[in-house]
C-alpha cells in the first residue's frame, strides 16, 4: 500500500535533517548509490527543505524508485540510532511488497492492503468497473452510489491501491452540507499544486481586474493538474451531503466536463474525475458527458461476501497452522465469519457505521489468523 502524506512527509523530514543538511547535496546523494541521471533532473539548492521535497517528489512517481529512497532512508546512520528507524524500515516493507505485487499479481483482485493491515471486501463489480476505467482512455468521471454503510468512501481506499499499481495519485475533497464550490476548487487547487480561485482576488498578474470566474478557474486547475508530472484523480466524496441548493453542484458539472474536454486533447494525461455517494437521481452532468461515465453500486457486505473474503485470503496466505487443505480452510473460513459478525453486533450502538465496524472486526480477524 502506498504511504499516505502523512508518511511521506515524515520521510521528507528524515530526508532534509539526516541526508540533505549539507552544503553539497549532490555528492551526497550520490554517495548513497542514487543514479546520476535521476540527480540530473532534480533542482537541488542550498535549501535543505527545498531539496528534500524535490527528491521525494521525483522518487514518488513510480514504485522503483519509491523503493530505491526508502532503502538510502534506512540507510542513514544518524536516523539508525533512533527509535523512528523502525518507522522507516516499516515503510520499506510495505513498499517492497508494493514492488513483489506490481507486475507478478492481478491488483483489481487484491484483498488486503496497507500492507495487511486493512481490508477490502467484495465489490466485484467495482474491480471490474475499474480495471475497464483504468484502461479506457474515453472514460473520464467514475460514479459511486449505493446504500448507505455500503462502503461507497471506502472505495477511495482501493483508489489509493491502484492508483499506486496504475501510476495515479487520487486528491480526495470530502463534502458537507456546508461546502461552497470556492472551498472545493481551492482544496483541490492545493493538491495539484500553484494558486487559484480564491487566492487570486484582483484577477491574473495583479492587474486589478476581476477575480477568474468559477468556470476558468475550474479549466486553469484541471489544466495544471493535466500539465503535472504527476497523473491525479480529483475524488469528491459524500456527494450526498450536500445541500441541494448547494453551488457545488454547478461546480461538479463545470469539473467534470473541464476533465472531459481536457482529455480529448491530452488523454491520459488529463485528471479522471471520480464522484463517491452521486445517485443516478441526482443533478445530472452534462450531457456530452454520456459517453464518458462508468457507474458502480456499491451494497451492504453480507456473510457471504466475508465468506468469499476469507476463503480467497486464506487460499492465498494460509496460516502456517493449515496443511491448505479445502475441508481445513472451509472450518476456518465459517469460524472467522462468525466471529466477525459476533464483533459487529457488539460494537452495534456504538455510534460508528456499519461499514466501520465490520472493516475493524476483519481486520482484527487477520491480525489474529496471520498468529496461528
Amino acid at each position: 500500500m502506498p504511504l499516505s502524506e502523512t508518511e511521506w512527509e515524515l520521510v521528507t523530514m528524515w530526508l532534509e535533517r539526516y541526508l540533505l543538511d549539507t552544503v553539497d547535496p549532490h555528492s551526497a546523494l550520490l554517495q548513497y548509490g542514487l543514479p546520476q541521471d535521476f540527480l540530473g533532473g532534480l533542482r537541488l539548492g542550498q535549501v535543505s527543505r527545498d531539496n528534500a521535497r524535490s527528491l521525494v517528489h521525483a522518487s514518488r512517481r513510480d514504485i522503483a524508485r519509491q523503493v530505491a529512497l526508502l532503502e538510502v532512508v534506512t540507510a542513514l546512520d544518524r536516523l539508525a540510532v533512533l527509535p523512528e528507524s523502525g518507522t522507516a524500515r516499516e515503510f520499506l516493507r510495505r513498499l517492497r511488497a508494493d514492488a513483489a505485487a506490481h507486475g507478478t499479481r492481478d491488483t483489481f483482485r487484491s484483498c488486503v492492503l496497507q500492507g495487511g493491515t486493512a481490508a477490502f471486501i467484495d465489490r466485484e463489480d467495482l474491480r471490474e468497473t475499474l480495471r475497464r476505467f483504468v484502461a479506457d482512455p474515453e472514460k473520464s468521471v467514475l460514479l459511486v452510489d449505493g446504500e448507505p454503510d455500503s462502503g461507497r468512501s471506502y472505495t477511495y481506499t482501493f483508489l489509493r491501491h491502484i492508483g499506486q499499481h496504475s501510476g495515479f495519485r487520487p486528491a480526495r475533497v470530502t463534502l458537507s452540507r456546508t461546502s461552497t464550490a470556492r472551498q472545493v476548487l481551492e482544496r483541490l487547487a492545493a493538491f495539484v499544486g500553484g494558486q487559484d480561485a480564491g487566492d487570486e482576488p484582483s484577477g491574473p498578474a495583479g492587474t486589478g481586474g476581476p477575480a477568474p470566474s468559477l468556470e476558468d478557474a475550474v479549466h486553469r486547475m484541471v489544466g495544471r493538474a493535466t500539465a503535472a508530472d504527476e497523473r491525479y484523480w480529483l475524488v469528491l466524496d459524500e456527494c450526498d451531503k450536500l445541500d441541494p441548493h448547494s453551488d457545488v453542484w454547478d461546480f461538479i458539472g463545470q469539473l467534470a466536463l473541464a476533465v472531459y474536454e481536457h482529455a480529448a486533447l491530452r488523454g491520459d494525461r488529463a485528471p479522471r474525475l471520480v464522484l463517491l455517494g452521486y445517485g443516478r437521481s441526482m443533478r445530472p452532468l452534462p450531457y456530452d458527458l454520456r459517453g464518458s461515465l462508468c457507474w458502480d453500486t456499491a451494497r451492504v457486505i453480507e456473510a457471504d461476501d466475508l465468506r468469499r473474503f476469507f476463503d480467497q485470503l486464506f487460499r492465498e496466505s494460509p496460516p502456517a497452522a493449515l496443511d491448505g487443505g479445502d475441508g481445513e480452510i472451509a472450518g476456518l473460513v465459517e469460524v472467522a465469519v462468525a466471529e466477525v459478525l459476533r464483533a459487529v453486533r457488539a460494537r452495534d450502538g456504538s455510534g460508528e457505521s456499519y461499514m466501520r465496524r465490520l472493516c475493524a472486526a476483519v481486520e482484527g480477524a487477520i491480525r489474529v489468523y496471520r498468529t496461528l
